[in-house]
């Protein structure tokens, strides 16, 4: 089993910033992806960012140059910065890690609310 943690939600204005973080612990798989998901009311959850422990990114087209997602192995730990936040990136965001090529098998955080409002 895997346990993630998520940390860092809050209330921003829009064009400031956050920074999401979350950690993994247990069983953690050598080889990863570990992805950050986002859930508005009404809406479906979808990717915003996910790293492979490798490094290799990918993003939103909706995030992409305003969103950055890191990575730390030694940790298990993955991060978004998030950067010229927008109202419509209100969201609940969602941590997740799966083992590299193993789209099954999924784990989930709790979630942390972000919410971009002035």
């Amino acid at each position: 089993q895997v346990q993630l943690v998520e940390s860092g939600g809050g209330l921003v204005q829009p064009g400031g910033s956050l920074r999401l973080a979350c950690a993994a612990s247990g069983s953690i798989f050598r080889l990863y992806v570990m992805g950050w998901y986002r859930q508005a009311p009404g809406k479906q959850r979808e990717l915003v960012a996910d790293i492979t422990s490798g490094g290799r990114t990918n993003y939103a087209d909706s995030v992409k140059g305003r969103f950055t997602i890191s990575n730390d192995n030694a940790k298990y730990t993955v991060a978004l910065q998030m950067n010229s936040l927008k109202p419509e990136d209100t969201a609940v965001y969602y941590c997740n890690v799966r083992r590299l090529g193993d789209r099954a098998n999924v784990y989930w955080g709790q979630g942390t609310q972000v919410t971009v409002s002035s």
